[in-house]
């Protein structure tokens, strides 16, 4: 049984919507037998609490936000990773434990988000019709993804593979994400209308260090994510009908993570400097911009959507979520 650790995954793609800087794991996969598509019609437990968040001072590196945090209550760790045009957040925390869970703050409220019978469960998108989507560690300790339609919830994984991983989806209900094969290889992947089409960039390395992930897809089929080349660096890329484009930000180090794109063509990720300090940025019409949560040494950039606001997470006095919206509230026009 192969084991794969969270610096493992960076390497191959995974590493900002699957384990980041949430803490160490060792996980262990093995190979579903069949493709599992199980609706569990069970409701959300609700467990309701208002929004902790402090308004922190204005000012990024480039460009004009308003940073909020946010805190799950009572979590030693917070991460923002979804966001719709409604304004909904969803994302993961970790709890006293040590055990992940996710959740959804909508209109101020916290939700939390657990797939029954899971250890460790992690929410990373959210769509306009309230779809929420994730991965989940079973008893097993075997990576799967899931899809929650307003409490139906319906898992799936990748024909064949070890662990597949849920990165991002769309209002059309598309879902992009990665999956590791059985030899330990990485992929990404595009599941549209229930059938799966397997995403290899071709200057990927391939092989137990290499591979590429899907991070997101938006209402127009553009699916931005990122590959490891024989170089041992991180690139991003933008896949549109086929063709893949390169994204890579100016001066980076040796990574370019594209994580969310929004209908409009409006791309975030995150990338790290010369000095290994890692950075949040926009890309709008060719042009790149820094996103940094203000005094942090790490800020990521997850989300953004069709107002300009983006979601994220950056590490001050530990690991927060935070919203940056724009001054003033902006909506890029369509290509």
């Amino acid at each position: 049984m192969k084991q794969i650790t969270r610096q493992h995954m960076r390497r191959i793609g995974f590493s900002l919507l699957t384990f980041g800087s949430e803490g160490e794991e060792t996980l262990k996969y093995k190979i579903p037998a069949v493709l599992v598509l199980v609706v569990l019609s069970v409701a959300l437990a609700l467990a309701q609490t208002p929004m902790n968040t402090s308004l922190a001072p204005a000012g990024v590196v480039s460009g004009s936000f308003s940073f909020t945090t946010i805190d799950f209550p009572g979590a030693n760790q917070t991460r923002a990773l979804g966001l719709n045009d409604n304004g909904d957040i969803v994302g993961t925390y970790r709890d006293s434990s040590g055990v992940f869970h996710g959740y959804l703050l909508s209109q101020g409220n916290f939700t939390t988000v657990d797939v029954p019978g899971s250890i460790q469960t992690r929410v990373l998108a959210i769509n306009n019709l309230g779809v929420i989507g994730g991965h989940f560690l079973d008893s097993s300790r075997v990576r799967h993804s899931f899809l929650l339609n307003h409490g139906a919830f319906t898992i799936f994984d990748f024909p064949g593979a070890t662990a597949t991983i849920l990165q991002g989806m769309n209002d059309r209900g598309q879902v992009v994400g990665g999956y590791v094969d059985s030899s330990g290889n990485a992929h990404g992947f595009l599941m549209s209308s229930g059938n799966f089409t397997t995403i290899d960039h071709p200057g990927a390395a391939g092989g137990a260090e290499g591979g590429t992930a899907a991070g997101e897809i938006n209402d127009r089929g553009q699916i931005v994510g990122n590959y490891l080349d024989a170089s041992g660096i991180i690139h991003g890329f933008l896949l549109i009908a086929g063709s893949f484009s390169a994204i890579d930000y100016p001066g980076a180090l040796d990574a370019t993570e594209p994580n969310g794109i929004a209908a409009n063509g409006e791309i975030v990720g995150r990338f790290d400097d010369n000095n290994g300090t890692e950075h949040g940025f926009t890309l709008i019409a060719g042009k790149f911009s820094t996103v940094d949560f203000p005094n942090a040494f790490f800020t990521e950039a997850i989300r953004v959507n069709e107002a300009g606001q983006i979601v994220g997470s950056y590490i001050l006095a530990g690991q927060h979520a935070y919203l940056a919206t724009p001054n003033p509230i902006r909506k890029p026009r369509l290509d």
